[in-house]
């Protein structure tokens, strides 16, 4: 019994070790809110752009054939297994949002080797008709050894962001920002009086 009292902590420390870690909880759980943690487990790629840094990346998206059939995450997640996936998503979103609170992001976003590799194995499961046509062997010399070697875009690099993607090369263009349908803008009365006279 003695030696259960000295490894027991005193009883007055308690309540403040739970009040703590329920400040730390909460504030946790207000943070996720604010950050919309829940839009980046769907394919919607608005939810790409909670950053304003990848405003250049989702304009480039939006203006390319790939909008039709492709999202972020057909790209940029691998397909494999539905755990692989979210590990993946989860591993490059707290990546990129660390990056972006610490204000350390670049002003030209460049994939690491292991985003390279998800990209060219889902433009692979994709295009796999195209990567293994025999009619298309023909005409390029040496395109059967290379076009599983080396990255698709070596060859097709305005496919879908184009060449130039900087935070200064979308120009003034700015993407939509996600908002919930049920949420309305507050709007001050001063302009909406000011709308009403023009």
């Amino acid at each position: 019994m003695a030696l259960l009292k000295r490894i027991a902590p005193p009883r007055k420390w308690r309540l403040p070790v739970f009040m703590l870690l329920g400040v730390a909880v909460g504030l946790g759980f207000f943070m996720m809110k604010e950050a919309n943690v829940v839009a980046y487990l769907s394919d919607e790629p608005t939810a790409c752009i909670n950053c304003h840094v990848m405003n250049a990346e989702y304009i480039t998206w939006d203006h390319s054939s790939h909008r039709e059939v492709a999202t972020c995450n057909d790209c940029h997640v691998p397909h494999d297994n539905e755990f692989k996936k979210y590990f993946f998503k989860a591993k490059d979103g707290l990546y990129h949002a660390s990056i972006f609170t610490l204000r350390m992001e670049p002003e030209a976003i460049i994939m690491h080797e292991a985003g390279q590799e998800v990209v060219h194995q889902n433009c692979i499961r994709c295009h796999s008709d195209q990567v293994t046509d025999a009619k298309s062997l023909t005409w390029i010399a040496s395109h059967k050894a290379d076009r599983l070697d080396r990255p698709c875009w070596e060859c097709h690099r305005e496919v879908p962001h184009g060449r130039v993607r900087s935070l200064s090369s979308s120009g003034y263009q700015i993407a939509p920002i996600p908002i919930k349908e049920q949420q309305q803008l507050f709007v001050p009365t001063w302009l909406e009086e000011q709308l009403k006279e023009n």
